[in-house]
């Protein structure tokens, strides 16, 4: 599977973001693991406080966008801390051709959102069979 972000400058934006006291342009980015189990790939993305309704999952060609939105709490109160980023989230992933990508699963559990893609029947490894020769069968193991 081939797995590459495609948002080069996430760390510069971090650091204008806590300069500029969270005045970005630019969408936040969730934090995220992945790793392979078996035939699929998982990919978890980190969105606490984050509603359901809120996120948006988007897959067109290769590239998969998770967007999510933490909404700030407005109200006649004075904010002595602001350490949580609120506003827009967002991710974009380009994934390989061996993905089936019509067949993501996503479920959002205690604030992961967690995508299964399986690897595509095209992309698993099958044997070819020689027209006219019989396959070989497994030789017999020998008992001691």
């Amino acid at each position: 599977m081939l797995l590459r972000t495609t948002d080069p400058f996430r760390d510069f934006d971090r650091l204008t973001h806590q300069l500029l006291g969270g005045t970005t342009n630019r969408p936040a980015v969730m934090p995220m693991d992945a790793w392979r189990e078996g035939d699929r790939f998982v990919l978890e993305f980190d969105l606490p406080g984050v509603t359901p309704e809120s996120i948006d999952i988007d897959v067109e060609r290769n590239v998969l966008t998770v967007k999510a939105e933490r909404v700030a709490h407005n109200g006649d109160w004075q904010r002595l801390s602001a350490e949580r980023v609120h506003g827009q989230f967002s991710r974009q992933l380009v994934l390989g051709d061996n993905l089936d990508l019509d067949k993501i699963e996503a479920g959002y559990d205690q604030g992961v959102l967690r995508l299964v893609v399986p690897v595509a029947e095209k992309a698993k490894p099958r044997k070819i069979q020689i027209a006219g020769v019989p396959m070989a069968e497994e030789p017999e193991a020998i008992e001691a």
